[in-house]
């Protein structure tokens, strides 16, 4: 069992460097004017969401469910922290997935948002790891 923790907990981490880097080079993105630094951001952002992101959550998700299956539904099931983390865990999935529209966005040279606007979107991840990294250790209820 601690091989799975360990491997959900690496792929988590990889899942995670995504998700603060990709709205960041969107801030950049969204700044950038010239022609070579745009198609430049197009290709770094493709590399890091389905090169690095999307593999990170399908091994995150893969692992924390065998975890799920093997031992920690029985132990956990009656407890509402590890029905609250897999609740932030779905509305995390939605927010990869934003991050791929607005990727199709930029890659189709139709973004609509500013570069402040990815600065506040950059947060998000941040809340999310606070909230299920307390649920997952502290355990609260």
């Amino acid at each position: 069992m601690l091989w799975l923790k360990a491997l959900h907990l690496i792929f988590m981490v990889t899942w995670f460097a995504g998700l603060f880097y990709l709205p960041r080079l969107f801030v950049y993105h969204a700044m950038s004017d010239d022609g070579i630094s745009n198609e430049r951001f197009k290709v770094m952002e493709r590399k890091l969401y389905f090169g690095i992101m999307t593999p990170g959550m399908v091994a995150t998700w893969l692992f924390g469910l065998w975890m799920l299956h093997s031992y920690a539904w029985a132990a956990y099931a009656g407890s509402g922290w590890l029905h609250v983390k897999l609740a932030l865990l779905l509305v995390l999935v939605a927010y990869h997935i934003l991050c791929g529209v607005w990727l199709q966005a930029f890659k189709q040279d139709r973004n609509t948002h500013s570069h402040v606007y990815y600065r506040w979107m950059n947060e998000v991840p941040v809340l999310f790891l606070v909230a299920i990294v307390i649920l997952a250790v502290v355990r609260p209820f």
